[in-house]
């Protein structure tokens, strides 16, 4: 069987708040956005063929952001990157950290507390 990874799923609190983070402040480009029972639902990507960030509204909280799950990006330039979110009031949650010396990335929070992993392959 040959898989490949579609999208992910993040259930938000305030779609108009998490949009702004993903798309203005990350970059996401908005693929598709769609009403389905009730619900408003925002498909965010990079480009053909990468997965996608299914953002979809709701008051109930299906995963706990400390849950231990985080959705990761690669990056250019870490450096760009921060200066970047430092730029649109975004606090560093953790990093950066450099496990090897081929590998650096920082986490920052989502409006709903989930981690955003930036990482940069050297």
């Amino acid at each position: 069987m040959k898989l490949s990874l579609n999208w992910i799923t993040l259930r938000v609190h305030n779609l108009e708040a998490s949009l702004d983070f993903y798309h203005r402040i990350l970059g996401l480009s908005v693929e598709r956005r769609f009403e389905s029972r009730g619900r408003q639902i925002v498909m965010l990507g990079t480009g053909e063929g990468q997965p996608k960030i299914e953002l979809i509204q709701g008051d109930e909280t299906v995963l706990k952001p400390e849950c231990g799950v985080s959705v990761g990006f690669e990056v250019a330039s870490l450096d760009e990157a921060i200066d970047h979110l430092t730029s649109q009031g975004i606090p560093l949650a953790r990093g950066p950290i450099m496990p090897n010396p081929h590998l650096r990335f920082l986490y920052v929070l989502d409006p709903d507390g989930f981690e955003v992993q930036l990482a940069e392959h050297i």
